[in-house]
């Protein structure tokens, strides 16, 4: 059977943690990483709304939210149980509140917004989770889990804005974890560079080897 194929962009931070669930599950895919100003229409055919990343399994439904193929992957394998460690209520506040926030804060112009406004409003969400880690290191428990993958990310695309500023918090077990995760040989295995597909490429196998 033909692999699954991936449409990603190596930067968003919603591909990032579906290709960080696809390879901690061994979910072989086609990756076809896109060019977001010049989208294939093979992306667009299999999802109209036309943002990664978008997953397209051989005779299942196109899945094109970044939680629902983490979900899908991990019910295929999980061998570390990231879905025991699965809080969809912290997941929720990521990408509601603390993602508008984010947005605000990294593009004052396109929003038309209060970029220190926002970044204080941010911090209230950043909180709760140095004081969650500062138990046991992860968002829900001990073990990296499917909630640590699909909220750093975020906080790593947050902590970007003003490295110094983010450096300098009194938030220690935040900047710990995310630092852990950054450096994991899994989110490396993940963050390999690839020219934009065009149609008639060559297939790029994404299976990435955690060891």
């Amino acid at each position: 059977m033909a692999d699954p194929v991936l449409y990603s962009f190596r930067r968003c931070p919603y591909a990032m943690r579906a290709r960080l669930a696809l390879a901690i599950s061994g979910t072989a895919c086609e990756l076809r990483e896109v060019k977001l100003s010049n989208k294939p229409d093979a992306l667009l055919a299999a999802s109209p709304k036309g943002t990664v990343p978008v997953l397209v399994p051989q005779d299942e439904a196109v899945i094109d939210e970044s939680i629902d193929i983490m979900r899908w992957s991990l019910s295929h394998s999980d061998p570390e149980g990231w879905l025991e460690r699965d809080d969809k209520d912290l997941i929720a506040a990521s990408d509601g509140p603390f993602k508008h926030d984010l947005d605000r804060y990294k593009y004052p112009d396109r929003h038309g917004s209060d970029s220190l406004a926002h970044r204080e409003s941010a911090l209230g969400f950043l909180g709760e989770l140095d004081d969650r880690l500062a138990v046991n290191g992860q968002l829900c428990g001990a073990k990296r889990g499917l909630t640590d993958a699909a909220i750093f990310p975020f906080v790593r695309q947050f902590a970007a804005v003003d490295r110094d500023w983010f450096g300098a918090l009194p938030m220690p077990h935040l900047r710990k974890w995310l630092s852990g995760h950054l450096e994991s040989p899994l989110f490396k295995a993940i963050m390999v560079r690839h020219q934009p597909w065009a149609e008639g490429d060559a297939p790029i196998r994404f299976a990435p080897s955690l060891a």
